[in-house]
């Protein structure tokens, strides 16, 4: 069952050298928090997971956490591309990483048959493309009742899925609403899962139509950390600071102003900073 704790015991408790670990949230509910609390805590040799990496995967390889990035897109989405991935890759800095890249469509596979323990995804794709070239992960078989030629690729089964969501009751069952995207598989296929949630509620209470609830035996840590997915969005919580992801391309093609920041921003301070950097989502008729 799950265990609520304070972001630095579930980060040192679950998270290790050398883990593979995903990092999942689409377009909202990025698990900022966990990431900063990984860097702050010196994790090193990671193999990091995510459909689509974006700037605390710049973050990460940037402070020389991650050994390799399994992904299917990676940029600083509505601005531009990853300078701290881009300089690991062409220039070895602050070391060299390996990068195994996919389809958006074989890692959503690739999770599923992980949650469902499968060795493999199976599925419709890859004809004709050029990942085929660089990617020894991804096979063709043929079907044994059809003959029709089918993609296979390894499941995804990370030692650690993060999450961020809007709520959690007390006994640890979690609830997310809006664009929930493959968190749901990513914590069913990882062998442990930390969630960080905006607040700790005794009823979840209905939730929308589009929304998921994790019961309490499919995570291991449960911490809450309001805003902790700032700059990124929360639904019925706050909007998405696009300033900060535009301010971002400028601070990550430097490494001096990278570093800068994030001593003054990660490194240096302490777990719970976001709360004060995101903006409430006005109410209809507010001001």
């Amino acid at each position: 069952m799950a265990k609520i704790q304070s972001l630095h015991d579930a980060v040192a408790e679950n998270i290790h050298d050398g883990d593979s670990v995903a990092f999942e949230g689409f377009t909202h509910l990025i698990p900022h928090a966990v990431a900063h609390e990984v860097i702050r805590q010196g994790r090193k040799d990671l193999t990091v997971i995510r459909m689509t990496p974006d700037m605390i995967y710049d973050q990460l390889i940037g402070m020389g956490c991650v050994k390799k990035l399994i992904f299917s897109f990676a940029g600083n989405p509505g601005v531009g591309l990853l300078r701290r991935l881009r300089d690991a890759v062409e220039n070895g800095w602050p070391h060299p990483i390996e990068i195994e890249e996919h389809s958006h469509a074989a890692m959503a596979n690739a999770y599923e048959a992980g949650a469902s323990g499968l060795p493999c995804a199976i599925f419709r794709g890859y004809r004709g493309a050029e990942l085929t070239r660089v990617n020894p992960n991804i096979r063709f078989i043929k079907c044994p009742f059809t003959g029709e030629e089918l993609a296979a690729v390894p499941a995804l089964r990370p030692d650690v899925t993060v999450i961020h969501a809007q709520r959690a009751d007390r006994k640890g069952n979690v609830l997310l609403e809006g664009i929930v995207g493959v968190q749901k598989e990513a914590v069913l296929a990882a062998r442990r899962a930390i969630v960080t949630v905006e607040e700790i509620v005794d009823d979840l209470a209905s939730p929308s139509p589009n929304a998921c609830i994790l019961p309490s035996w499919t995570v291991t840590s449960v911490v809450k950390v309001p805003g902790g997915a700032h700059p990124s969005y929360v639904q019925g919580v706050y909007p998405r600071d696009n300033a900060a992801y535009i301010e971002w391309d400028k601070i990550a093609s430097d490494r001096d102003s990278f570093l800068t920041w994030m001593a003054q921003n990660v490194t240096t301070v302490s777990p719970d900073v976001f709360a004060g950097r995101v903006a409430p989502l006005k109410t209809k008729g507010a001001a």
